[in-house]
């Protein structure tokens, strides 16, 4: 027998996402936005692509850079914080990295912060040297302690970190902050940013090299259509010949001003606008002579 063996070619993607918690609905909306819908099993597990051969596992947050790592999953929709905590974690002992971000996905909102009790008069990192300090993100902790050049003990805890300093466990914590209102009812202050995070898809670091290469291309693709059309608006008007010019300095986050056949003398103008187009800011653009102007929503764009 062969000491190794290739892994035999897949046809279909599949893409892990959390069961349920904050992740999941919002990785449900965004990939169906993107025109994926599925069959769900009867243990409500997988779903089994329907539109494309697109497959999805439904597992917990902390399983899906190992499942990818294992080739068990092709990509995956995780938290940064997981994602980065797993990644350092492996290259501690030494294994090789087998998964990145592919795209933030802008939702899952958080921060990994130092957290310390509200009377403390804090004065910097400093402060942290030969103090305990409570985590579930011993990984990220122990790098970033080590970037400062602070020597503390990481006490890892799976759960309920912020209640580690009223149980003497620790006399700080290291926790992942949303609006605060956990921290400040356990007497807390965040003081110091390790990571920022939010939902990413993740994916291998090595490239897929059968039909899952093209199907992970389409819905990047599609990913980044929805990305940008989010801020953006396709402005229409018409206008006399001699105001263009000054109509487009008005409008310098936008692109070019495409021109189109008018009437009675009249230009027709569109462009697209990818920031705010508030009412003011159309007033302005009428009174600078654009006339008949017409905002409209950009559903979906290849890009």
């Amino acid at each position: 027998m062969s000491a190794s063996t290739t892994a035999p070619a897949r046809d279909r993607l599949r893409i892990a996402i959390q069961k349920s918690g904050r992740l999941a609905d919002p990785a449900r909306s965004l990939l169906a936005a993107c025109g994926l819908s599925w069959r769900q099993s009867r243990d409500k597990l997988f779903c089994f692509g329907e539109s494309l051969p697109v497959d999805l596992l439904l597992v917990r947050d902390d399983d899906i850079p190992g499942l990818i790592a294992d080739g068990v999953c092709d990509l995956g929709v995780v938290g940064l914080n997981e994602l980065d905590e797993q990644a350092k974690a492996r290259r501690q002992i030494g294994l090789a990295d087998a998964y990145q971000p592919l795209r933030g996905l802008g939702f899952g909102s958080c921060r990994l912060m130092i957290a310390v009790p509200e009377e403390w008069d804090w004065q910097g990192v400093q402060m942290l040297q030969g103090k305990r300090i409570a985590t579930s993100y011993p990984a990220i902790l122990a790098a970033w302690l080590k970037e400062k050049g602070v020597d503390a003990q990481v006490v890892e805890l799976s759960g309920s970190v912020e209640i580690a300093p009223k149980l003497g466990t620790a006399e700080l914590i290291c926790d992942l902050v949303s609006s605060g209102a956990t921290l400040a009812a356990n007497q807390l202050k965040p003081v110091e940013t390790l990571l920022e995070s939010e939902a990413v898809l993740a994916g291998p670091v090595n490239e897929l090299d059968d039909a899952r290469a093209g199907l992970m291309a389409m819905l990047l693709r599609r990913l980044d259509g929805l990305s940008k059309t989010q801020d953006q608006k396709l402005l229409m008007f018409s206008a006399a010949e001699e105001s263009v010019d000054a109509l487009a300095r008005l409008l310098p986050d936008a692109e070019p001003l495409l021109r189109l056949p008018g009437a009675g003398g009249a230009v027709r103008l569109q462009t697209m606008c990818n920031g705010a187009l508030s009412w003011q800011r159309l007033e302005e653009l009428e009174r600078a002579g654009a006339q008949g102007l017409m905002v409209l929503a950009v559903e979906k764009s290849l890009v």
